[in-house]
This record gives C-alpha cells, sequence and structure tokens, in this order.
C-alpha cells in the first residue's frame, strides 16, 4: 500500500535547481511533520530536512542555505527546492514523517537526484 510517492528527480549541471515533491495520504500528512531523506550510492541513508505542521523547518549542516523545504496542507504535498546542486547531492531523495516512519508503504521509491560535474 503505497502511501508517499515522490517525483522531480533529475540529471541537472553543477549550480542548477530541481523542485522535488512527495503526494502524501492525508491521514499522514494532517498529523506529521513531514522531512526529506537521501541516500547516496554506498552511504547510508541520511536526514535532509523537515516541516512541522505549523511550517517550521529545519536542515541538515550540508544542505542549509540552499535548499528549502515547504508544505501545501490543501494538497496533502511537502517540496523541496534544491537550489546550487552539487555534484555530492547525489542520490535517491525520499520523503516520511519526522522522524521516519518504518511503517510499509512509507518509504517509498524515492527520486534520483544526479548532479553532474
Amino acid at each position: 500500500q503505497v502511501q508517499l510517492v515522490e517525483s522531480g528527480g533529475g540529471l541537472v549541471q553543477a549550480g542548477g535547481s530541481l523542485r522535488l515533491s512527495c503526494a502524501a495520504s492525508r491521514s499522514i500528512f494532517s498529523v506529521n511533520a513531514m522531512g526529506w531523506y537521501r541516500q547516496a550510492p554506498g552511504k547510508q541513508r541520511e536526514f535532509v530536512a523537515l516541516v512541522t505542521r505549523g511550517g517550521t523547518t529545519n536542515y541538515s549542516n550540508a544542505v542549509k542555505g540552499r535548499f528549502t523545504i515547504s508544505r501545501d496542507n490543501a494538497e496533502n504535498t511537502v517540496h523541496l527546492q534544491l537550489n546550487d546542486l552539487k555534484p555530492e547531492d547525489t542520490a535517491v531523495y525520499y520523503c516520511n514523517t519526522a522522524p521516519p516512519s518504518k511503517t510499509q508503504g512509507y518509504w517509498g521509491q524515492g527520486t534520483q537526484v544526479t548532479v553532474s560535474s
């Protein structure tokens, strides 16, 4: 049962931008802070950013000042704007609750972001 669906990834050059989106079921979105996470090849999945129901945000040091997380409560969607991308941002990006849930269906397929130098 898929409950979180990510989209918007792609291949960009260093310095470029992308906007990721995550559509969540209302039952998840309405009661949780939401987060973005990423996993690079050969590395563990790591936290990227979160936004609370009230709109408070928090970012990892690696992306602070370059990425912006937002949520659209009417559309049950959370976005991640990626600016000034670097090759080290290359990863599969996932959304989940914050903190992340291990419930089946919460970790979706993710969306691939590839940044070329």
